[in-house]
């Protein structure tokens, strides 16, 4: 049986397949307004048409600060809203489910894009860019220092995330993903490495995943109840004394308990680590993530047909998620059902029926 093309439910959400495209940053709004374009139209498009699943939308700053860099997306005002909302419906014409990774990067933020010539590290506010925050003044190596968030700080971010969930729903979109993962905001609040507060926001794991569960909360108040909310956070560090697995379960269980559906679990990016990467070297953290309770998606060069298979025949997770396979196939979903001999299972748009995965020879 290959499992990797069945249906799966989340709510009131039934996604065709079980291949979801990972949230990848574009740094593609060249007028630095956080509106997207013509650019995400045909990445996420061309996606949608190639048989995934769910298509999940890069990290969208909840608030301008927000953002990684000046030339990511937004989804604080109208116009943003609007611009999704082409999207999303170009989207679901090809059949697909689509969600929206909403982000706040931190101390992250306010950086140059990483194939800007000659450029790196924090952009200066008279260049266009601004002051970051964090849980503590700890800079990320490289960046400029953070200013110590305070308890307005924290209030602003719970609420911007909330007041993106509600334009996200507006445009369209199916699920929302809060990004907690990769050193941005959320999960600098849940690592010590880069929480040193001692209030209410630090201290111990109850402390450090307030903010997270807080967000959540606001997040699930205004999103619909038959919506699907996601989470990716990462479940190590890679560091010692980093946040770790078993950190991630019991938070995990804890967001279980708060509305959210699936844990899409990936790892590092908080502090400078040496990462073993190999094909599937994470799916072992959603395999233990898993035990939670919740469905988990893993990633982390997956790029075979047979080897995403294997993980879920495995029960190492519930869904597969395709970062930079899909940045160079993205009609990866088409090929694997193809190589699955599931092909009966691949959903072609009726233009590309002539290229199915393998050919067919026209009849004379």
């Amino acid at each position: 049986m290959v499992s990797l093309f069945d249906p799966l439910t989340l709510r009131g959400l039934t996604i065709p397949n079980r291949i979801f495209l990972a949230p990848m940053c574009q740094y593609q709004c060249e007028a630095r307004d956080g509106v997207p374009r013509e650019w995400h139209l045909v990445h996420l498009g061309a996606r949608a048409a190639g048989g995934f699943g769910l298509i999940i939308a890069e990290a969208t700053g909840v608030v301008p600060e927000g953002r990684i860099t000046p030339q990511c997306p937004g989804l604080w005002n109208a116009e943003q809203q609007e611009a999704w909302k082409r999207i999303v419906d170009f989207c679901h014409g090809q059949g697909a489910a689509m969600a929206i990774q909403l982000a706040h990067a931190g101390r992250k933020a306010s950086t140059y894009r990483g194939f800007e010539a000659h450029q790196s590290g924090s952009v200066p506010i008279e260049d266009g860019g601004w002051e970051t925050i964090a849980p503590s003044a700890i800079a990320f190596p490289g960046l400029a220092t953070p200013r110590e968030a305070t308890a307005e700080d924290i209030a602003r971010v719970v609420a911007a995330f909330a007041d993106a969930a509600r334009r996200a729903d507006a445009a369209g979109f199916d699920a929302v993903e809060l990004h907690a993962a990769h050193g941005y905001l959320l999960f600098e609040f849940l690592s010590p490495l880069s929480n040193h507060r001692t209030d209410g926001y630090g201290g111990d794991l109850a402390g450090r995943s307030r903010l997270l569960l807080e967000v959540t909360d606001a997040v699930r108040a205004v999103w619909p109840e038959e919506k699907p909310l996601l989470v990716r956070i990462s479940a190590t560090e890679w560091t010692e004394g980093g946040f770790t697995v078993e950190e991630t379960t019991e938070v995990s269980r804890m967001l279980g308990e708060h509305g959210v559906d699936l844990i899409d679990v990936s790892s590092g990016g908080n502090v400078v680590a040496r990462i073993p990467a190999a094909p599937g070297y994470q799916v072992k953290l959603a395999r233990a993530v898993r035990e939670a309770g919740l469905p988990v998606s893993a990633v982390g060069l997956i790029t075979d047909p047979a080897q995403a298979q294997a993980i879920l025949d495995e029960g190492s997770a519930d869904v597969i998620s395709l970062a930079r396979v899909a940045l160079r196939e993205p009609s990866w979903p088409l090929r694997a059902a193809a190589e699955l001999d599931a092909d009966a299972m691949a959903r072609y748009p009726d233009s590309y029926l002539r290229g199915r995965w393998p050919a067919i020879e026209p009849v004379h």
